[in-house]
């Protein structure tokens, strides 16, 4: 930082202006940078380039959705309880991601279609060991593992189960922008094998942090660029209120809808009882129901008269045949 003029030699400064000691003429400083190796600079934007949530807009929302499902799946699947937090997103260029990476435990390689680039599941070698120790029955005291080799052919198979688990979550954090459907094609633990773009294609690393019990790694998705960029328009409308209630809650619930059960009774009659009366019926006791032989029967939905019907027997068994439904007010 430049060191901030006193009052004394700001008042020396205007005096020698004002005497003509000190040049104000613009010619004379644009002069001064002929020959130089100047380039225009706006201020305005600098920091953009590397904001990916100013190019990706809304990214962080889908990718916290995806944190939030595949931390619950895990849970379910191994039998303890992860927690998993999204700590930051970063922008490589591929071939310089890979070589900084070169020990990664375990990387998967997704093919995200319909888009045209897939993406990487990537497990540092600490977590990868410790996910496999659960899934082959490890005790729940089980501390953190230091390995200090690559994973092998068997391992990495173990590990697949647990990579197709995440394709399924993804699918569900990209539903409010289509209808994606991934799928491991493979699983690796060298990165020369695994190439998804060129390697000077810009990618963005999505980097989560994964904790179970007194065990922690790190969990990276990579995204080429060129695989979110079709995609760019439907980010922008991702926070529109009508949209994601068009888009997403109303299809959720309109689908949850039809897979509830509901209860149907086809009714015959009704009767009033004190509690005396019910407490004195024997067997054999006839009781008298408010209930025409020759009028049809009600069919409640949920305790709410939907339909009319009329009793019959149907392959030796007893049916309802709806003859008609009930119009409220009428």
């Amino acid at each position: 930082m430049e060191p901030i003029l006193t009052k004394q030699e700001i008042a020396e400064l205007l005096a020698a202006i004002k005497q003509g000691k000190v040049s104000t003429d613009l010619e004379m400083a644009e002069a001064l940078l002929v020959g130089k190796d100047a380039k225009p600079l706006n201020l305005f934007q600098m920091g953009t380039f590397d904001d990916e949530q100013v190019r990706i807009p809304n990214f962080d929302i889908i990718l916290d959705a995806f944190c939030q499902n595949y931390s619950i799946s895990l849970t379910n699947q191994l039998q303890r309880t992860f927690a998993m937090v999204k700590t930051g997103i970063d922008s490589f260029r591929f071939q310089e991601f890979l070589l900084q990476n070169k020990d990664v435990g375990a990387i998967g390689v997704l093919d995200l279609a319909p888009l045209k680039y897939g993406a990487l599941i990537m497990i540092d070698q600490q977590l990868s060991f410790s996910m496999i120790e659960i899934m082959l029955g490890a005790s729940t005291d089980l501390g953190p593992l230091q390995l200090n080799r690559k994973l092998t052919t068997i391992e990495l198979s173990v590990l697949k189960t647990v990579m197709t688990n995440a394709c399924s979550d993804l699918d569900r954090a990209f539903q409010p922008l289509l209808d994606l459907k991934s799928s491991l094609l493979k699983v690796e633990n060298n990165p020369r094998l695994v190439s998804i773009t060129d390697p000077d294609a810009e990618i963005l690393v999505s980097r989560f942090n994964v904790t179970i019990g007194d065990i922690t790694g790190e969990f990276n998705l990579v995204f080429p660029i060129a695989t979110l960029d079709p995609l760019r328009e439907q980010f922008k409308e991702l926070l529109n209120v009508h949209k994601s209630k068009q888009g997403l809650w109303t299809d959720i619930f309109t689908e949850e809808l039809y897979d509830m059960t509901t209860t149907v009774i086809a009714q015959s009659g009704t009767i009033s009882l004190t509690i005396n009366q019910l407490l004195e019926l024997k067997e054999g006791e006839i009781i008298h129901l408010d209930y025409d032989p020759n009028a049809p029967l009600k069919v409640l939905v949920e305790d709410r008269l939907k339909f009319y019907a009329i009793p019959g027997v149907l392959n030796g068994k007893k049916a309802i045949s709806l003859t008609g439904v009930f119009e409220q007010g009428a």
